[in-house]
């Protein structure tokens, strides 16, 4: 068997048991499974699953690998279901199914690597027995895969914690310390910070959509927002709040008024003072700042995802019908939106004060 014949069965073999995952690095584009699934997906699609990727790396490594340096060939079915406990008790069911999709379309690339890796070994074999030696090791290697993906099976949302137990609606107090931190910055970052807490207030932006808006997209004679969701769907929110209109047009006021995107960097000079460039924040960008400020607020960590879910939670809280709330979302399914709905306790504990028992009580602080 020739030398290079011997290091790729070799590494076929090694890989096909379980062990310690390191990071790998200087992976060529086409060789990485999971650079392989982010090519075939669009800007946002990628966006979104390179995210979901760098968290199953970051959990499968405690930390020492992205979703570029983990050796994705090497994860077995006990690194999935450690992964999969983790995604389920982390994020909400919808969610975790996402992150575990990506794992399961990222297996099924290297499955079909290391398929074809055996191949071009076995038409540079020189014997028969070397092309059964790497049909063999490959196979091994292919069935491990096959075994990892049936691990990253969906979570099951009905039995599972639903997606309303996962995630918090946050207090009118909460958001008031969240706009008192920005208050607490004088710099322009305390007012744009202040603007996109008002606009997650009062329009229940998803973060991306945030991300991506443009100051074009802001009608200041109409208070209207135009918001560009998910599949390139675009939607029209009225900003009626006096608020969070202040706070936009203080915002607008240090940014001006030159087209662009309408939340963007701003950078601090040597000298301790700041600028505002014209480069967008990214969706990233933004959990940071919320990070930040929650944690000069003192309050209980969220996500920006449940200022989304406070939005829906507060509007079905005050009687706006299920319809409209819909359409705020950008939801193109009605049960979408009903798994936001957190009047069902509510409701009941108000129904069940319209009934009575006539019971006249016997004693009265523990006497007769």
């Amino acid at each position: 068997m020739t030398n290079e014949l011997q290091q790729a069965t070799v590494a076929i073999v090694a890989t096909a048991g379980a062990g310690e995952l390191a990071p790998v690095y200087g992976v060529a584009a086409g060789r990485n499974p999971a650079r392989v699934y982010l090519a075939r997906l669009g800007t946002g699609s990628r966006r979104t699953m390179t995210q979901s990727l760098d968290v199953i790396a970051d959990v499968a490594t405690a930390g020492a690998c992205d979703h570029l340096t983990l050796p994705w060939r090497e994860l077995r079915a006990q690194h999935v279901a450690a992964i999969r406990v983790h995604l389920a008790e982390r994020y909400s069911y919808r969610t975790a199914n996402k992150m575990l999709s990506a794992l399961r379309q990222v297996l099924g690339e290297a499955r079909t690597l290391a398929r074809q890796d055996a191949q071009a070994a076995q038409t540079r074999a020189t014997t028969a027995d070397e092309a059964v030696m790497i049909a063999i090791a490959s196979q091994n290697l292919q069935d491990a895969l096959e075994d990892a993906i049936k691990a990253a099976r969906k979570v099951d949302g009905e039995n599972e914690t639903t997606q309303a137990e996962r995630g918090r609606a946050l207090t009118f107090g909460e958001l008031m310390a969240l706009l008192g931190a920005c208050a607490g910055d004088t710099s322009p970052a305390g007012v744009r910070d202040a603007a996109i807490v008002a606009l997650f207030r009062v329009a229940g932006l998803r973060r991306a959509e945030m991300a991506g808006l443009d100051l074009a997209d802001y009608d200041r004679e109409a208070h209207r927002l135009t918001v560009r969701g998910k599949r390139n769907k675009t939607r029209a929110i009225p900003v009626e709040d006096s608020g969070a209109r202040g706070a936009l047009a203080d915002w607008l006021h240090l940014r001006g008024m030159e087209p662009g995107p309408l939340f963007t960097r701003i950078d601090r000079e040597a000298g301790g003072g700041h600028v505002i460039t014209a480069d967008r924040l990214t969706d990233q960008g933004i959990y940071y700042i919320l990070e930040e400020r929650r944690d000069q607020a003192g309050i209980e960590p969220f996500t920006p995802h449940d200022l989304r879910r406070t939005f829906a939670g507060d509007l079905l809280d005050a009687g706006v019908d299920l319809a409209t709330v819909q359409r705020l979302m950008g939801h193109s399914n009605p049960q979408t939106t009903a798994g936001y709905d957190r009047r069902g306790e509510q409701a009941k504990r108000k129904a069940v004060t319209n009934l009575h028992v006539p019971y006249t009580r016997r004693y009265k602080n523990g006497e007769k």
